[in-house]
């Protein structure tokens, strides 16, 4: 482990901190510590920043409640900034909204990377919207019972297209049960971060019981 001395902070004493969730992998925002808060953060598990407005520690969540849960700290190679990987307990900006980050300046189209979180936030968007000749604009006004039969139907697809070991096919079958999925999902107001944290939490659990077979 590094130790808090060999950090660099600047000529105020401070080191900037890129907090990034732990289970989405989205940067949260960027915000600055000195050793004071460097240290509270450690010892409380806890984001807690040096506000340069108001000269100031500033423990994250205190008066809002949106607590940051701090699973790990790591410098960069120069050892003059700050990763800060959290579990959070709501929104990180002070707008409410889930990251910081919400404005975009420019994109590639060509070059833009792929994410569930991407594709669901779009799905939002198409309920929200519900632009004309859209097949998911067609999902949303039919409803609930519409799309369960097709999250069935796919499920159907994927059983046949894997019980004949067609890869390929079991692999197109797979995205689109991943897309109506989805589609449900955003229906019932069920985020990926739901099920990712679902999901670590069987991971744990299965790790747990793993180890106690091997001890038996």
């Amino acid at each position: 482990m590094l130790d808090m001395n060999e950090l660099k902070f600047d000529e105020n004493g401070l080191i900037p901190a890129v907090v990034v969730d732990a289970v989405s992998k989205k940067v949260l925002t960027v915000a600055y510590m000195n050793r004071e808060s460097l240290a509270v953060s450690i010892e409380k598990k806890l984001t807690c920043f040096y506000s340069r407005s108001r000269r100031a520690l500033w423990l994250k969540g205190e008066t809002s409640g949106n607590y940051q849960h701090i699973v790990s700290i790591t410098a960069d190679c120069d050892a003059d900034a700050l990763l800060v990987v959290v579990e959070k307990d709501g929104p990180a900006c002070h707008t409410g909204s889930d990251s910081c980050f919400t404005k975009p300046v420019f994109q590639d189209d060509e070059r833009r990377e792929f994410s569930l979180n991407g594709l669901y936030e779009l799905l939002e968007q198409r309920r929200l919207e519900r632009p004309a000749g859209s097949y998911t604009t067609y999902l949303f006004e039919k409803g609930l019972d519409k799309i369960l039969k097709k999250v069935g139907e796919e499920c159907t697809e994927v059983i046949i297209a894997g019980k004949a070991e067609d890869k390929k096919e079991t692999v197109y079958e797979l995205a689109d049960l991943a897309y109506h999925a989805m589609v449900l999902m955003v229906q019932l107001g069920i985020s990926v971060e739901d099920v990712q944290r679902e999901l670590a939490s069987r991971h744990i659990i299965d790790h747990k019981v793993k180890q106690e077979k091997m001890t038996t």
